[in-house]
């Protein structure tokens, strides 16, 4: 009977990444791993040469159908494949495949070359996100908007503020992945529990030669398996960039409400936003960011409980791993991409964001006249006062906060018309907004070569 998916880890979610998470990939990477060990082993003289020459050879003949066929005799995936790959072996070179190793010793070093992978396949998807973000910082570094605290309209800033204050956190994410990818390039080749007593006294040299064959790192010592804070650190790394997509794209949701409508997902011609409305034009691509995004967050739980193994070790992590490992690298890289397309073809709306800057009237710009009060000689304390009840009569009356600060004699001791009209100007007051994002473009588009 033909396979049917269930999980759309395999379908509506997958991406190129998935190819290292394959059962396929991690026979191969086993496989090669076991090749490597008896070449170590043939060096230090502890198999012949041509024995370990025919194991490499015997890899490419190895079909994981057979392997499967295997593990369902005797229920262990790694000695099926050790058993399908001495099959395949001419001679007696078959009987020296897994000499002295435990499982673990092939499967943590497999999980180290995958999880070192992985992380560069992400570094790489990031970088075309920060690409795109920093894109939209230049250009938008000038586009004033308003600025909001607590859901509420505070100061003007600008959109090139917004989209850079993103790029410096995918860039610190992106520093994160090459300092984590240090720490989990490891793998162990040191038997049962960690002794390497099946090695006899060639132990070390035995792992220090593998790890190098393979450009990994030799841990300086395990049990029977590389302990799990290492994985755990990745996993929770992955949920970190996940909940920054998540929260740009929960900013993408608010800006598209038709109450706010300043920035919008792009939306096809042919796009259909609802089953029975048809003017809806969802934020769906963002929504479903936040949605998984709440996936990897939830399997870091899962990821720090497999670092608590019983003793030398127990089987507790590894059914899991299965699972969190792939979902968790699948669907960030998905929510990457599907975010990049987003930022590529966003759709801006100049007059809402207009509109919304001068929603209050004014009442945004208290700040800068309570500042100038200051500076005419009055207390910052009666002048942020002053300007407290101007901001309230403002919206409680729907006026404008020029035609309640003119009537104020101590305002109008203080400013002319003409000045009230400057200084209640909101592209006049976004500081240092333009000069912060073109200090980040520079330093990030260096440091990304961008």
């Amino acid at each position: 009977m033909d396979h049917k998916f269930i999980h759309p880890v395999e379908t509506r979610y997958r991406t190129e990444i998935a190819d290292l998470f394959t059962e396929e990939k991690k026979l191969n990477n086993w496989m090669l791993i076991e090749a490597v060990l008896a070449k170590v082993h043939a060096k230090l003289g502890n198999i012949p040469k041509e024995a370990a020459e025919e194991i490499d050879k015997a890899r490419e003949k190895v079909k994981i159908e057979r392997v499967k066929e295997i593990d369902r005799e005797i229920h262990h995936d790694l000695m099926a494949m050790v058993k399908g790959l001495a099959e395949q072996c001419e001679g007696d070179a078959g009987k020296y495949i897994h000499l002295g190793a435990t499982s673990y010793d092939i499967e943590d070093t497999a999980i180290g070359l995958q999880l070192r992978e992985a992380l560069e396949f992400i570094e790489n998807s990031l970088k075309a996100l920060l690409k795109e973000l920093l894109r939209l910082a230049e250009e938008k570094k000038e586009l004033v908007c308003i600025g909001r605290t607590h859901g509420q309209h505070a100061i003007p800033t600008t959109y090139g503020m917004r989209f850079g204050v993103w790029a410096y956190e995918i860039d610190r994410h992106i520093d994160r992945i090459i300092e984590i990818r240090k720490r989990i390039s490891y793998g162990k080749m040191s038997g049962a529990v960690g002794t390497m007593a099946s090695f006899g006294d060639k132990g070390i040299e035995i792992q220090n030669e593998v790890m190098r064959e393979l450009d990994l790192n030799p841990v300086l010592i395990a049990n029977q398996v590389v302990q799990r804070d290492r994985h755990a650190e990745v996993i929770l790394l992955t949920a970190m960039i996940g909940q920054t997509l998540a929260k740009i794209s929960r900013e993408q949701r608010v800006l598209q409400r038709n109450e706010v409508a300043e920035m919008f997902e792009p939306f096809k011609k042919s796009q259909v936003g609802s089953s029975t409305m048809p003017h809806k034009r969802n934020p769906h691509k963002s929504e479903r960011i936040c949605s998984l995004a709440r996936v990897l967050k939830s399997n870091v739980m899962i990821a720090l409980d497999n670092m608590v193994l019983e003793d030398e070790r127990d089987l507790t992590n590894s059914a899991s791993e299965r699972v969190v490992f792939a979902e968790n690298f699948i669907f960030l890289d998905f929510m990457i991409s599907q975010l990049t397309m987003i930022m590529k073809g966003v759709v801006f709306n100049e007059d809402n964001i207009e509109r919304n800057l001068n929603l209050t009237k004014g009442a945004c710009l208290a700040e800068k006249i309570m500042v100038e009060l200051v500076n005419k000689g009055i207390g910052r304390q009666e002048g942020h006062e002053i300007l407290r009840q101007a901001a309230i009569k403002a919206i409680n009356e729907n006026l404008y906060m020029k035609a309640i600060l003119i009537e104020n004699e101590m305002i109008k001791d203080k400013f002319s018309q003409d000045e009230l009209d400057d200084l209640l100007d909101p592209h006049k007051y976004i500081g240092k907004a333009v000069e912060q994002v073109d200090n980040l473009l520079k330093k990030l588009k260096s440091k990304h070569k961008l």
